[in-house]
């Protein structure tokens, strides 16, 4: 089965003409590493539904550092979410860490989608809630945790894909500087 209808099955059920109906709208598009398909200052018009791949959604501050909010791999969504909701211009960047294949999927398609199969604006509500609860707690664990903690946290998250990150954007994930986050490792490593 189709990983996109896999994750909607998850959550809710779709008759076989709603699940064509849900892939009709959808665009699909391959893109190499390092492709930035979405910049700062641009409006974000689609959502994208990872189906190979990594892809990661992250800012710049004033000082040129990086900043990861997010992480998408296969089955995952990622988008500006201030910028596709408000179709106004967004904050951040989408970039590809490596070769990816993902659907595209238009606000404008969602808005068809909820009205023709309205099982999936319930679908996106799970999302979303799902989405709040993580952000909630990240930002709790960004509070409250040691950095060695918030490294655990991550490295159970995404443990298919730790080693296929970078240090430094595993680093600018947890909040940490990669300087701190290697020495953070070599005094794990010698614990363990």
């Amino acid at each position: 089965m189709n990983l996109l209808l896999e994750s909607i099955a998850k959550h809710v059920s779709l008759s076989t003409e709603e699940q064509e109906r849900v892939l009709s709208l959808t665009e699909s598009r391959q893109y190499n590493a390092k492709t930035i398909v979405l910049k700062e200052g641009e409006t974000c018009t689609h959502s994208f539904f990872v189906t190979k791949g990594i892809l990661r959604n992250y800012t710049i501050d004033e000082n040129g550092m990086e900043h990861v909010v997010s992480f998408a791999c296969p089955g995952w969504w990622i988008a500006d979410m201030y910028s596709y909701l408000t179709q106004r211009p967004g904050h951040s960047f989408i970039e590809v860490n490596e070769e990816a294949e993902v659907l595209l999927l238009s606000k404008e398609n969602q808005e068809l989608l909820y009205a023709e199969v309205p099982k999936m604006e319930r679908f996106f509500r799970i999302l979303i809630e799902n989405s709040l609860v993580a952000n909630q707690q990240r930002l709790i664990d960004n509070m409250s945790f040691t950095a060695e903690a918030r490294y655990d946290k991550f490295s159970k998250k995404y443990a298919g894909l730790i080693h296929s990150l970078p240090q430094k954007q595993i680093a600018s994930y947890i909040g940490v500087t990669p300087e701190f986050f290697s020495k953070m490792k070599a005094r794990l490593l010698k614990r363990h």
